[in-house]
């Protein structure tokens, strides 16, 4: 073979990349599933919503309902966002701060001894000694949090709107892209 020749089996797509972008729907659907459920629980109930955040004391009082009744709307905002495949990216990178955001609030809460229900699911507020689930919520989070840099990292996903761009987006004024994305470079 002569130099600077690629051999055509190294130019083909593995045979496992169409399946790549599945994993991506798996984990939109599941961040996002989490996030409309989360919020979705906490918006019949505000009183249960103000409750659970007061417990963290984290923010001061005049903040506390207004978190307490958004917080609610921007996790099924963001979840909905993810099931539907739409600004995935934005989405993705919102989840992430404020996952990492309430698993800040739960390891405060666990350092400084309080004996919380984290309000993830509704409810909140005040348990009996014992009764925290700590190290769970952490490592729940976590798994999220995880998931959601991963979407953030590769967005696109069998699923994602037809509308998204094909190639590497460039600044105005730079020469375009020579080629397309290379998850794109095999066929649908």
């Amino acid at each position: 073979m002569p130099d600077g020749l690629v051999p055509d089996a190294a130019r083909r797509p593995r045979a496992w990349l169409p399946a790549a972008p599945w994993p991506a729907v798996a984990g939109r659907l599941v961040l996002g599933g989490v996030l409309v459920v989360a919020g979705a629980v906490k918006i019949p109930d505000p009183a249960a919503a103000v409750r659970a955040v007061r417990a963290y004391q984290l923010i001061p009082e005049p903040l506390v309902a207004p978190v307490a009744f958004g917080l609610p709307v921007l996790e099924v905002a963001l979840g909905l966002a993810l099931i539907a495949g739409v600004l995935v990216r934005a989405a993705a990178l919102a989840a992430a701060v404020l996952l990492v955001v309430f698993m800040v609030g739960v390891a405060s809460a666990w350092a400084r001894g309080l004996q919380i229900d984290c309000g993830c699911f509704g409810g909140g507020g005040e348990v009996a000694a014992g009764d925290t689930a700590y190290p769970g919520e952490l490592l729940r989070d976590l798994g999220l949090l995880a998931v959601a840099l991963l979407l953030a990292r590769r967005p696109r996903s069998r699923t994602c709107p037809a509308g998204a761009p094909r190639t590497a987006p460039t600044l105005p004024g730079a020469p375009s892209p020579a080629a397309p994305l290379p998850e794109e470079s095999h066929a649908r």
